[in-house]
């Protein structure tokens, strides 16, 4: 069984015939010839109907799988063709190539999907390839999948930011977060109302009042844009940046407190304790179990306020939305009793959202802010295995290409 053989039954085109193989002038590559079987009409490679033949321009080297540590090309002598359908003469199509890539569409398909297991770089090195090779192939694949993806029953939907560059550069991502249906749906640059704006104008407005769920945290600009054109979906304020708020109040509480006792010169009680208050109980070490306990028979605005913060926990169990807003109403005035400043700052903002954080209850707990973080960590993880992603392009695609769970283009046989 010859080379040839091996690639007519693997990868095939009608109208194309493998004619000879050989090694390359070096002997570390083989060149196969291509040559177009006889009677078979060229394709414009516009409108990909049939057309006369024109004239051919010189030979062209496409980059094929390696095969046995061989680098492998396809030669052949493009023709162009006068279509009289376009009114042009332009250069054929051919079912193994995509424009002017010098990669062939079999082995981009290869090094992206290997893309998606390692990094970029990683990637380039295991075939011998280069870092550019590698971003036209996931950019390829990426472009066929936006183009051919599904977009109907979108039925619940995540939107967050990231941050990914120096500066506060953040990107804004949505997501599909169906029951069993999780994917990214956009990238939209920097975190402003036009990049999630976008995000609506690529679905369209009926897609758009589709969507039954909105997760979300309380940035205002988010708000404003998902009451404008959700306005029919249930929108669910995000828990994980409701909990993150509280600590942050209450490491200010405890920051605050420790340095008018240092400037007092009264005991230290607060050293070392900003993981003891902030961490949940289950996660705290045993030191800091000791720590925190010592630190509760004190009468300080640091325990109150850890104490007010641990009493809202009990918020998250509720089942009935009547029940969880009795709660929320007599925590929040329980809160602006309590003169501590950060802490009545929580409540202001929590009563001013009471609506929104009780639609997470009407939805009975189905979609929250986790299945997002836990997208976000994908995201981040990505970002970390960059390895040179220094444009937004680059980390667009590379999101797209590992969370957005795009359709592939097919082939004739699967290389691996």
């Amino acid at each position: 069984m010859d080379l040839l053989t091996i690639l007519n039954r693997c990868h095939r085109h009608r109208g194309f015939v493998y004619e000879r193989a050989r090694f390359g002038p070096d002997k570390k590559s083989i060149e196969v010839d291509v040559r177009p079987r006889a009677g078979s009409a060229a394709r414009c490679s516009r409108c990909h109907q049939p057309a006369p033949g024109y004239d051919h321009l010189p030979e062209r080297r496409f980059e094929f799988i390696p095969l046995w540590g061989l680098l492998v090309f396809l030669l052949y002598r493009m023709r162009r063709v006068d279509c009289r359908q376009c009114g042009e003469v332009v250069v054929e199509e051919v079912p193994w190539g995509d424009g002017k890539h010098q990669l062939t569409r079999a082995y981009m398909l290869v090094l992206a999907r290997w893309a998606r297991k390692l990094s970029w770089q990683e990637t380039a090195d295991a075939f011998h390839t280069s870092w550019d090779k590698v971003h036209d192939a996931v950019e390829y694949v990426v472009r066929w999948g936006l183009a051919h993806r599904t977009l109907e029953s979108i039925r619940a939907i995540g939107v967050d930011e990231i941050q990914y560059a120096k500066g506060h550069k953040y990107l804004t991502l949505v997501y599909q977060i169906d029951q069993g249906v999780t994917r990214l749906l956009w990238v939209g640059k920097e975190r402003t109302i036009e990049s999630f704006q976008g995000f609506f104008t690529m679905i369209g407005a009926r897609l758009a009042s589709q969507i039954e769920f909105v997760c979300s945290d309380m940035w205002q600009p988010y708000l404003d844009v998902i009451r404008d054109t959700c306005s029919q979906a249930l929108h669910i304020l995000d828990r994980f940046h409701i909990v993150a708020k509280m600590n942050k109040a209450l490491d200010e509480v405890r920051a605050g407190e420790a340095r008018r006792m240092a400037q007092e010169g009264h005991e230290p009680l607060l050293k070392k304790s900003r993981w003891c208050v902030l961490k949940r109980q289950a996660n705290l070490t045993a030191q800091q179990r000791i720590r925190l306990r010592d630190l509760l028979r004190y009468n300080l605005q640091t325990v109150r306020a850890y104490l007010l913060k641990e009493d809202f926990q009990q918020f998250w169990g509720y089942m009935s939305p009547t029940w969880a807003g009795m709660f929320l109403d007599f925590w929040c005035d329980r809160t602006m009793r309590s003169r501590i400043e950060p802490m009545k700052k929580i409540a202001r903002t929590l009563r001013a959202h009471r609506a929104l954080l009780l639609n997470y209850f009407k939805a009975r707990k189905q979609f929250s802010s986790g299945v997002v973080e836990g997208l976000n960590n994908k995201a981040k993880v990505t970002m970390r295995k960059s390895y040179g992603f220094r444009t937004f392009r680059c980390l667009e695609l590379a999101l797209y290409h590992s969370l957005g769970k795009l359709p592939e283009p097919e082939l004739t046989h699967e290389f691996f």
